[in-house]
């Protein structure tokens, strides 16, 4: 899965040190392409490489390519361990490839459908000793989980833990909890961990073998991938890579992966090199087979467009198209580990990079990108992008697809719908009639500009990205661009879910609780320093006192949902162990929800009095408000909620 970020100046400093990078001569200018050598690899990225994970504050990575059935380059540059100083050594060396993981579940499971063990599409219920719920009247089957249009909400809760102990084991992942399927099968693209895993606990069921063992016996050996392993063992006896936040921070504990298949693997750079070879090879490797050349083919052929003129999702890999190549591949990130593979079939060549650092501003993602591209634009480059005219049509097209969007891989009935609310994006149209996304983003950090080209189809202004909406009566269905995977979608998010006015309205919420809370503390001191008595006695003071409690308490209650939110951001493991916590705070959210009841009557004892000032009926009408405001981002966010499954 890749990380969700926001860009920064690195990645434009990183990208165009792949660009121009003098160490390689590339600012001079050339007469012919550069071949695709050895030599030249070593000369290219030796060039970028050291400067770009130290700008980057990356400790190492690891680069392997392929070509015509043989490694043609592979290198490791900065540290596997910087207390030790351990090397690279690309034979050796496990990283971890995050959710790369998947193209090994997804070769088992074609593995077993050659053996006429499974079939793609049948009910996945038929291989299942538990049932997915019935939803939409169409069932599950095994190509709608390799194409991530299962229709799945997000899951979080143990896809890291912190130690072995915690680890769940693939049937308790799969059976905890099925999440809520929010789309019609084969209809929408989402990006499912729990979908994989799924597969992978029918990859375990089917064969009879556990699914460590399934992958160990029938993919690795016989290729021989000795450095490779689904175990999650942390032995000192293995060359195992350290990660890394930032190689300034210190080591990082191992990560222990909960959903197995789907990100749960270590390997070797020259074993990622062997699955590569294997994949351009037809399905075979220095002799050895692991699939049949019909089956790689349907593997690698477009099997679901997310909207028109966009990447679309092949059986597992997704299409990263780019100068007029066939490219399929497929990213993987864990919190230190981060890794990237590319394979392109009609050329013969393949392309792996893994970094053991998250980096600064999150460099792995930028350093990854700009390597790739960088590569293909090197020794593959395409004819210039065509000069395309605007619509007539732009400014009416643009104004049918303004407004808030979120992303097609979202919770939906978790208390991560807080996540989705914050991660919307917001569509805008320019006074020149170009569209601007909020959530894509120049080298530079700028919003995108877009200009229409074709109906519903727009090229991003001094460009090559090409964004798409699909259309519905009029209105859009959904967006996609080609600068990202097809593994999700932007889908419009309805007037109840609208960060528009529902963002605003947190914010201000959060600080009139704040603002009410602090003042209750203050006002207090406030008299005594100038020897006033409070107004109110008796009942009428008790409930003054109860609205201003109301308010400290929802504060707390949101601060709680909000700590919560940048704790599982800045480490995962905790959404193993979060549960007291999402107790504790769903307790003082239901002390909130009674003590608004106090807030309201206060309110209509206020606009009561006579004479009143204005003021305290302004004051008390906002803390109404807030409290009404914290009881409906509580139950249309399921911040309130009776089940703990996230």
């Amino acid at each position: 899965m890749r990380q969700r970020f926001s860009w920064s100046a690195l990645r434009l400093v990183l990208a165009l040190a792949f660009v121009c990078a003098p160490a390689a001569g590339l600012c001079a200018p050339a007469t012919t392409d550069p071949a695709l050598t050895a030599a030249d690899l070593e000369t290219y990225f030796d060039g970028v490489m050291p400067y770009a994970l130290h700008r980057g504050d990356v400790a190492g990575a690891e680069i392997v390519v392929v070509k015509d059935g043989q490694v043609l380059f592979s290198r490791g540059y900065g540290y596997a361990d910087l207390t030790s100083q351990r090397p690279i050594n690309p034979e050796t060396t496990l990283f971890r490839p995050g959710s790369i993981s998947k193209l090994f579940t997804w070769t088992a499971v074609m593995q077993l459908v050659e053996a006429g063990k499974l079939n793609l599409d049948t009910d996945v219920n038929q291989y299942l000793d538990f049932k997915i719920p019935p939803r939409f009247g169409k069932p599950v089957t095994l190509r709608d989980l390799m194409t991530h249009t299962a229709g799945f909400e997000e899951v979080f809760k143990n896809l890291v833990v912190p130690d072995a102990r915690s680890l769940p084991g693939l049937e308790g992942f799969v059976k905890a909890w099925t999440p809520t399927r929010i789309y019609p099968p084969g209809q929408v693209v989402a990006y499912s961990n729990y979908g994989a895993t799924l597969a992978g606990y029918i990859v375990q069921r089917v064969s009879g073998e556990p699914f460590e063992q399934y992958v160990a016996r029938h993919i690795f050996a016989p290729l021989g991938m000795t450095h490779s392993i689904f175990l999650q063992q942390p032995d000192r006896q293995i060359d195992r890579a350290t990660g890394y936040l930032a190689a300034s921070g210190g080591p990082r504990p191992f990560e222990y992966v909960g959903d197995v298949p789907a990100g749960g693997l270590s390997s070797s750079s020259q074993d990622m090199a062997r699955f590569m070879l294997a994949y351009l090879g037809q399905g075979s490797w220095n002799g050895a087979r692991i699939l049949r050349p019909e089956t790689v083919n349907l593997m690698l052929t477009p099997a679901f467009e997310p909207a028109p003129r966009i990447h679309t999702m092949a059986l597992g890999f997704y299409g990263e198209d780019r100068n007029g190549h066939r490219i399929v591949g497929h990213a993987g990130d864990l919190f230190t580990f981060h890794a990237d593979l590319h394979l392109m079939p009609k050329d013969g060549v393949g392309f792996y990079i893994a970094l053991n650092s998250l980096g600064k501003d999150i460099a792995s993602t930028a350093i990854r990108d700009a390597a790739f591209q960088g590569f293909v634009d090197r020794y593959f480059p395409g004819a210039q992008t065509p000069v395309e005219a605007t619509l007539p049509s732009a400014a009416a097209d643009g104004r049918r697809i303004v407004g808030a969007y979120e992303m097609s891989r979202r919770a939906a009935d978790t208390f991560g719908s807080l996540g989705t609310l914050l991660e919307q994006g917001v569509m805008t149209e320019g006074a020149d009639g170009t569209l601007s996304f909020s959530r894509y983003l120049t080298l530079a950090g700028a919003p995108k500009r877009w200009r229409e080209i074709a109906p519903s189809v727009w090229r991003e202004v001094n460009g090559t990205s090409l964004m798409s909406a699909v259309m519905e009566n009029g209105r859009p269905k959904l967006i996609a661009t080609s600068d990202g995977p097809p593994v999700e979608v932007w889908m419009p998010a309805p007037p109840s879910r609208s960060s528009s006015w529902n963002a605003p309205l947190l914010f201000a919420t959060f600080g009139v609780l704040a603002l009410t809370s602090l003042l209750w503390g203050l006002v207090p001191l406030i008299r005594r320093r100038y020897g006033q008595s409070f107004a109110l006695v008796g009942r009428r003071a008790l409930i003054h006192r109860m609205s201003r409690l109301a308010a400290l308490v929802d504060l707390i209650f949101l601060g709680g949902w909000l700590i919560v939110m940048l704790e599982i951001g800045a480490n995962p493991t905790v959404l193993s162990s979060l549960d007291p916590w999402v107790r504790a705070i769903q307790a003082v959210g239901v002390v909130g929800v009674v003590l608004a009841v106090f807030a309201i009557w206060n309110l209509a004892l206020v606009w009561r009095d006579r004479p009143a000032r204005w003021w305290g009926r302004i004051a008390n009408t906002l803390i109404v408000g807030a409290c009404l405001a914290t009881l409906w981002f509580a139950f249309s966010l399921h911040l309130l909620s009776i089940s703990l499954h996230y």
